[in-house]
């Protein structure tokens, strides 16, 4: 099993900020747990906290992340950006892309995103990301994104339900944790820059999505509704064209793409006018 040690990372890194430091740890609870509480302790910018097990791992919507020890990229980074609390989300977006770019110019597989947050090989789960942050007077103090990444992981481990997939699943062959990071790393970076020059990744994250385009089942606390994810804001929001011809705006939830039988489905009730 290749070793995800400081040293391993370090060399060959071509960042100049993210992962210059790095908390490495063979077992933890959640590495986005010990990169809060570095962050509050003051740890700079680009902080990066590894793990090749976590015992608490959790994704979106306190799911549990489960992956054996050793078959995985389970790491957060540390961001002190000069954002408004309301454009924390572009921090997810950038650090989605970053994935999706490295996974692609490594292993040429076809990855895409799933809105809000989720990274798709071949239409199955392959990670996620969660962010989380800290604020005063509207500003980010500091953010943490949590990244989850199927490497070196055989999917039969997995319960069934989870519909993941992982690289080694989709390529036939394993892959190397260190050169994957270390791409991330690298292609975040790139985006971070840009957006704090001021060119914001909406746009981009939007081309990257998968769902767009797609009739969609999102599940919320309020229940569930179906229709056509149509476009995404600055923000991340989710613009969903139901079928009565509302126009819904939603920000978080649980998304899943309908079978083309479901789709046909849906479409075969007809659109209500639309709503003013």
């Amino acid at each position: 099993m290749e070793a995800l040690t400081t040293t391993a990372i370090l060399n060959g890194l071509r960042t100049h900020t993210l992962g210059r430091q790095v908390a490495y740890y063979q077992t933890t609870a959640s590495t986005n747990a010990v990169a809060k509480a570095l962050a509050a302790q003051g740890a700079v910018e680009g902080t990066l906290v590894i793990a090749d097990e976590q015992t608490a791992g959790r994704g979106r919507l306190d799911r549990r992340w489960l992956a054996p020890p050793g078959t995985s990229l389970l790491f957060s980074l540390l961001f002190r950006p000069q954002l408004a609390v309301a454009r924390a989300s572009a921090l997810t977006m950038i650090c989605g892309l970053g994935v999706r770019q490295a996974i692609r110019e490594l292993t040429a597989l076809p990855a895409q995103l799933k809105w809000p947050n989720d990274i798709m090989v071949r239409g199955r789960k392959g990670g996620g990301i969660l962010t989380e942050v800290s604020s005063s007077a509207e500003r980010l103090d500091w953010a943490v994104v949590g990244i989850g990444l199927n490497v070196n992981l055989p999917v039969a481990a997995l319960p069934a339900e989870f519909r993941a997939t992982s690289l080694q699943q989709e390529l036939g062959r394993s892959t190397s944790r260190v050169k994957l990071l270390q791409l991330i790393l690298l292609h975040i970076e790139q985006h971070y820059l840009k957006l704090q020059a001021g060119q914001w990744p909406s746009h981009e994250w939007a081309s990257a999505l998968e769902t767009l385009g797609q009739r969609v089942r999102l599940h919320t606390a309020e229940g569930a509704v179906e229709g056509l994810a149509e476009a995404v804001d600055d923000e991340g929001g989710l613009a969903l064209r139901l079928d009565d011809g509302q126009l819904l705006k939603v920000w978080a939830g649980d998304l899943v793409a309908l079978t083309s039988s479901e789709a046909a489905a849906g479409e075969e009730k007809g659109p209500g006018p639309p709503t003013r």
